[in-house]
């Protein structure tokens, strides 16, 4: 990692997203595509402590690319909720939060899919978004001179340079848990 000016800056926006006590949400999909949908979900509190991390049962099948990656078969969720039952709890847990998310972007839009694919409309929730992973590429400082802009990193990768010993293991509470960790290093580490 270099030591760049936006370093500094990365660092105090970790830290003042933790001053503003976030909940950690994370998500495990069918896919990527506009017709992939939530299977697993986890909200974790500021404090790490699990609010949410249930199993969601989807409306089609999870393809086998999908359970190749995260594990999870359409057996483990023969008995989940439905994205349906499980929204009020997730709305919940995120009203009038900070939901800091690594990679947000992709977890608000299955959250809206998944809300379309199960007859609801969305509604966004009183919630303030954040997204860890732009915060951790401006802290790792690794500029993309085609984008203009600081390159991703993935989140496992992002775990192995702050040294941090928790695994991804694409699902949904342990990658939440990795993300908290890396926020918190962020806002831990030394300009």
């Amino acid at each position: 990692m270099s030591d760049i000016p936006a370093r500094p800056a990365a660092i105090a926006l970790a830290q003042a997203t933790i001053a503003r006590r976030p909940v950690y949400l994370d998500t495990e999909t069918t896919g990527l595509d506009p017709w992939s949908e939530i299977i697993e979900i986890a909200v974790l509190d500021h404090d790490g402590s699990p609010l949410i991390d249930t199993l969601i049962k989807p409306a089609a099948l999870i393809p086998a690319d999908a359970t190749r990656v995260h594990g999870i078969s359409n057996r483990m969720t023969a008995g989940a909720p439905s994205w349906k039952e499980a929204w009020p709890q997730v709305a919940a847990a995120l009203q009038g939060r900070v939901v800091a998310i690594y990679n947000m972007d992709y977890d608000r839009r299955l959250m809206r899919q998944t809300h379309r694919l199960s007859g609801m409309r969305w509604s966004n929730p009183k919630a303030e978004f954040f997204c860890i992973m732009e915060a951790y590429a401006q802290f790792h400082g690794q500029w993309n001179p085609r984008s203009g802009a600081y390159r991703f990193q993935r989140l496992e990768e992002a775990g192995r340079q702050c040294g941090l010993s928790l695994p991804n293991s694409h699902r949904a509470r342990a990658d939440a848990e990795l993300a908290r960790a890396v926020l918190v290093y962020m806002a831990n580490s030394q300009t």
